[in-house]
């Protein structure tokens, strides 16, 4: 998906056009990009796909799949440059990992020696991260092909069959969450989820901050959790999920983005009856125990972009440890 990437673009398909097989499809969505990222594209060989309005990340990458019927799907943001390995690396946990649905490819900081991703991570509140953010590249891919909680949208593999399963992304959405969702939701479906560490992609990553991005962290984080968690565990979370709204009040008043959470939770109030439709849908989908969909969450919270909620951490250890027993 790209909106507005003439300048990002050509790194990207020059690393990418060598890598591609003879029946291997590459697709541009485009979402109402205001330069030249369509001209960009066209003369790198890509299939360009005019959306004519700018449907975020989730939609645009849910037009591509649309527009193509390979059976594996690679998503790729247009400020990442892969590796000269990068698709053969990903191609291989299709033979290797059977029942992987997703798998994401080790996203490292430009000059490739830091790492951006290698496994995102996600809080039993809900709230995910950049898995291994800072750490060594190197090391990571010592540690080999690995489950990871959900796959980083940045540069992922998914088998068709697993998109179609769960009905891709979510494209309400529209931008963060949206890969964090997905992956819960695979994982809901009976579906793992890893990591390729041989598949490298740098990432000209930041962190961005701001209402905007803080309203669609939060309204989409109560969409995953009440869409996604399977109701013994939903049940179990109750109490400590009311407590985190209030406590993250607090953090949002000193942060300085109290209007984008209590504009994310007046969104969440006012789309409860599609919520709960959805809750029915997503559900439907559910192939494994309350307890085998809490092994992929944490309590812990190894993050320097998330803000620190005033919350001591053996507590809410120890209160995740009292949660895992009681589902089992």
């Amino acid at each position: 998906m790209a909106h507005d990437s003439a300048a990002a673009l050509p790194a990207t398909l020059d690393a990418l056009l060598p890598q591609l097989r003879e029946d291997d499809e590459l697709v541009i969505v485009d979402c109402a990009s205001r330069d030249a990222t369509v001209p960009v594209a066209r003369e790198h060989g890509a299939t360009v796909l005019e959306l004519g309005e700018n449907r975020g990340f989730a939609g645009g990458c849910n037009a591509g799949a649309d527009a193509t019927r390979a059976p594996l799907l690679v998503l790729l943001n247009p400020d990442t440059i892969p590796a000269p390995d990068f698709l053969e690396a990903l191609r291989r946990p299709v033979a290797q990992r059977p029942r992987w649905g997703a798998w994401q490819a080790l996203v490292a900081l430009p000059g490739g020696e830091e790492v951006n991703t290698d496994g995102n991570v996600v809080h039993f509140l809900g709230f995910g991260w950049a898995g291994g953010l800072g750490s060594s590249a190197a090391r990571s891919r010592e540690r080999g092909l690995r489950e990871v909680a959900f796959p980083s949208g940045a540069a992922m593999a998914i088998r068709r069959d697993a998109w179609d399963a769960v009905g891709g992304f979510d494209a309400r959405y529209f931008m963060y969450g949206e890969d964090l969702d997905l992956g819960l939701r695979l994982r809901l479906a009976g579906f793992q989820v890893g990591v390729q560490p041989d598949a490298m992609a740098e990432h000209d990553y930041a962190f961005a901050k701001g209402d905007y991005k803080w309203f669609w962290m939060e309204r989409n984080r109560a969409w995953t959790v009440l869409g996604a968690y399977p109701a013994p565990l939903l049940a179990a979370l109750a109490p400590a999920l009311l407590a985190f709204e209030v406590a993250l009040l607090a953090v949002a008043w000193r942060g300085g983005w109290l209007r984008a959470k209590l504009r994310a939770q007046a969104a969440v109030a006012r789309e409860l009856p599609a919520i709960v439709r959805r809750r029915r849908e997503v559900q439907r989908t559910r192939a494994v125990s309350a307890a085998v969909f809490a092994g992929a969450l944490t309590a812990s919270v190894d993050s320097p972009n998330l803000p620190a909620v005033p919350v001591a951490t053996q507590l809410q250890a120890g209160f995740w440890r009292l949660v895992r027993a009681a589902l089992h």
